[in-house]
């Protein structure tokens, strides 16, 4: 194989590597109880509820 080859596989499975890493890291439980885009330090004190 030439050089040239090599480095699109290397590139390629570096990129893979990292989208698998991204997927990973989203479909994992957070330990704390909080989801991945929940607002958990806003105060909702203030919030009425409907009636």
């Amino acid at each position: 194989m030439d050089t040239q080859t090599i480095l699109v596989f290397l590139l390629f499975a570096i990129a893979l590597a990292y989208v698998g890493r991204l997927v990973y890291k989203s479909l994992q439980v957070k330990k704390d109880g909080c989801g991945g885009n929940c607002k958990c330090g806003v105060d909702f004190s203030d919030i009425k509820p409907k009636s």
